[in-house]
């Protein structure tokens, strides 16, 4: 079975950031978020007056750092920092992430109506990753236009794609993934959603389910996208649309080469900090 996963589906980074906390600093905290924002830091939080928590890449040394804070090295608290989808986005703490008119947010946060809440887990899908947000602006776009009976979604990770696609108003949704811990997530987060009798989780890749789909979402990586093309475009229904994502903007042309040779139509390409997401509509 072709790995179609989120769990692992990014190499680790090339630079992997550690986390800075100074407490009781005495500074000036917006002209010290400049500085540290100068010297590359990849998220600042202010959680209590004169403490500042910092994300810095390996390439800045924690006496860079402490001569920005004006303080002696030995008075910062260091940590390893924790990476978010797995560990391709770094950030502090989770918080709402807003893709058109969907709001997602941390299970534990207050939210308005309609938000997406998702638990903080291992599984890949909180909205913060390129890929993801390509699939969610792609799918709020086609449920504009057309709003499909149904999608799948081949990956689901956390499940975020099925269920933002419930959340803006399709009946139902499909999603597969092959990762048992994501399958609990995604359970959990549709229930947490109220919207678990909508959703069908099933272990497996596309030839674990029978039956088309108007529309299609697969975020995974290039080289399962590729392999599993013969299953996948099973999948697809009457003119229906497929949306693959999860790949590097050096490689989109690969992608669409292996469903194209399989009958698909090209129809554009989203792209966002170098990742593409390919959006293709069948021709049966």
């Amino acid at each position: 079975m072709t790995n179609i996963s989120r769990s692992g589906r990014h190499t680790v980074p090339l630079s992997v950031p550690y986390r800075v906390d100074l407490h009781n600093a005495g500074v000036d905290v917006p002209d010290t978020i400049d500085a540290l924002v100068a010297l590359g830091a990849l998220d600042i939080d202010s959680p209590r007056q004169g403490s500042i928590a910092v994300l810095m890449p390996d390439r800045v040394t924690p006496a860079q750092v402490a001569a920005v804070l004006g303080v002696e090295p030995g008075a910062l608290s260091l940590s390893p920092a924790t990476g978010r989808d797995d560990g391709s986005v770094w950030i502090l703490r989770s918080g709402p992430v807003h893709i058109g008119r969907l709001s997602i947010v941390p299970a534990h946060a207050e939210a308005e109506p309609g938000a997406l809440r998702l638990v903080d887990a291992n599984a890949f899908g909180s909205g913060l990753h390129p890929t993801t947000r390509l699939c969610l602006e792609t799918l709020e776009e086609e449920v504009v236009l057309a709003p499909p009976a149904a999608v799948l979604d081949v990956g689901t990770g956390s499940g975020i794609l099925a269920l933002a696609a419930l959340m803006l108003g399709v009946p139902r949704a499909s999603a597969l993934d092959i990762d048992d811990e994501a399958l609990a997530v995604a359970t959990e987060n549709a229930r947490l959603n109220g919207i678990e009798t909508r959703l069908q989780l099933t272990r497996g890749g596309p030839d674990a389910v029978a039956g088309t789909w108007p529309l299609v979402l697969a975020n995974v990586l290039p080289a399962p996208l590729i392999e599993m093309a013969p299953a996948l475009v099973k999948r697809i229904g009457h003119q229906g649309l497929l949306v693959l994502s999860g790949i590097p903007a050096s490689v989109e042309r690969d992608v669409a080469g292996a469903y194209r040779r399989l009958g698909m139509h090209y129809v554009r390409t989203k792209s966002r900090s170098g990742w593409a997401a390919v959006i293709m509509r069948a021709s049966w």
